[in-house]
């Protein structure tokens, strides 16, 4: 290693990138890492940590509807979006400085510039060059664009954070996690919000009756869907953009909003130059290691295609540094790796759902229970939440828990340490609950839902 200028150098100074480059400086190795914009990557600059900022700002409208029950008068409220905005970039760019911070204390170089591979060792940043024995990718994802006529008059998730004045009226295109995310932020900011899906339901992979449930959940707020559609064609008419669908039929809007998915940042980094192979994603193949077909370059977080979360991320890095350089060999483990979407209702899972469950286990037990929040029972909100809990018959244990509804996310984190240290049906009754919660639900469903089991398939 003496005869590189770092024994490791990181591409890419997003959650995974950082986490390893201090790890493996904490045991330590010499480390660099470049970075091209500015530090700690999609979800602190341009993704959950902006985004669920203006998730908290769009749902103040519902609280203020609210707050009338509980005897509070709130005489003309107003909203203002450059003060929004603008609060959230402040934010940003703290936490930038934060992650700033903690690479210079790991003792961390970071480069700025755009780096790109020259051969399995050499890596070209800017007008500099530097040599590394080990070098990890961590260069995230970003996204996805369509190629339709007039689609420079759309937008993409990292162009929402920054709009100059709130849009009235907006189209969102996709019906994944960003998109019911950023129908919710602008439906909850008081715009007239359309979903355009291409399928009949949201969020296709999680368990279906949560799909269910999220999407009766934003039609209830207020947000239109226009389901089994595609635009084909976007124009400027005056200060409206014209999106035009498949079958003749247009709507207009202030905003067009492309949420269609996110591709692997591959291009430019000089991998087939070195070896380094792609999937048919697009995406860096590596193994359980995170090796790349290059033996000393591996790859952490979004660019590999893996699951794309970024605690995940964290934990690829982190055990890519202590395998490589701390002599303590771990793999990644993407089993039972709890998920939420911020979107409005909120939704969080951990595990199974209940179709796939069916597929791996044969005979599950289903258990579910929806009721009105009893925040809602005084202020009258028509809100529902939704809880599942998916049981292997065989063994009795849990292996897919589910809900939609307020604070989702913050309950499934518990619940999923649970799940992963296999606890039984059995355990969960056996578990006192507090009272009065929602979450003491999971732990006194009793009743058995009967089979058949629903009919709506996965993959749909």
């Amino acid at each position: 290693m003496a005869g590189f200028d770092y024994d490791l150098f990181v591409i890419g100074a997003g959650s995974g990138g950082v986490r390893a480059s201090r790890i493996a400086a904490g045991h330590g190795a010499r480390v660099g890492i470049c970075e091209d914009d500015l530090v700690g990557g999609t979800c602190v600059i341009r993704g959950c940590v902006p985004k669920k900022l203006l998730v908290y700002g769009s749902h103040v409208s519902e609280d203020i509807e609210d707050a009338a029950a509980y005897g509070w008068t709130i005489a003309h409220p107003s909203f203002n979006w450059a003060t929004l905005r603008d609060n959230v970039q402040k934010e940003v760019m703290r936490l930038n400085g934060v992650y700033k911070n903690l690479l210079k204390g790991a003792k961390v170089d970071l480069v700025v510039g755009r780096g790109r591979l020259m051969d399995a060792h050499t890596i070209a940043v800017g007008e500099r060059t530097v040599t590394a024995d080990k070098i990890l990718l961590a260069t995230g994802a970003r996204p996805w664009r369509p190629d339709i006529e007039g689609a420079d008059l759309a937008i993409v998730s990292d162009d929402a954070f920054h709009l100059q004045e709130l849009p009235k009226r907006v189209v969102i295109v996709g019906g994944g996690y960003i998109a019911v995310e950023f129908a919710g932020i602008f439906n909850g900011l008081g715009a007239d919000v359309t979903m355009v899906v291409r399928r009949e339901r949201v969020l296709r992979g999680f368990d279906e009756e949560c799909r269910q449930a999220v999407q009766d959940g934003m039609i209830a707020k207020g947000v239109a869907f226009r389901t089994g559609a595609q635009i084909t064609r976007l124009q400027r008419g005056g200060n409206a953009i014209t999106a035009t669908f498949a079958d003749g039929t247009s709507i207009d809007a202030d905003v067009v909003m492309y949420a269609t998915g996110r591709h692997p940042n591959t291009a430019g980094l000089g991998l087939e130059k070195v070896g380094v192979h792609l999937d048919k994603a697009g995406a860096v193949a590596v193994d359980e290691w995170s090796r790349t077909t290059v033996d000393n370059i591996y790859a952490v977080g979004d660019v590999t295609n893996r699951l794309n979360l970024t605690p995940v991320a964290i934990l690829e890095g982190h055990c890519f540094a202590d395998t490589v350089f701390g002599n303590r060999p771990r793999k990644p483990d993407h089993r039972d790796v709890p998920s939420a979407v911020f979107s409005q209702p909120q939704l969080a899972t951990v595990g199974l759902g209940e179709e796939q469950a069916r597929q791996v286990y044969g005979d599950v037990h289903v258990y579910d229970a929806r009721f009105r929040p009893m925040k809602y029972t005084l202020s009258g909100r028509e809100q529902r939440t939704f809880m599942k809990l998916v049981v292997d018959a065989a063994s009795d244990r849990v292996v897919g828990v589910h809900m939609v509804g307020d604070d989702a996310a913050e309950l499934i984190q518990g619940i999923a340490i649970a799940v992963k240290a296999g606890a039984t049906k059995a355990i969960f009754d056996a578990t006192v609950g507090i009272h009065p919660t929602a979450g003491e639900e999971f732990v006194t469903m009793r009743t058995r839902r009967p089979d058949p089991a629903p009919t709506a398939k996965a993959a749909e």
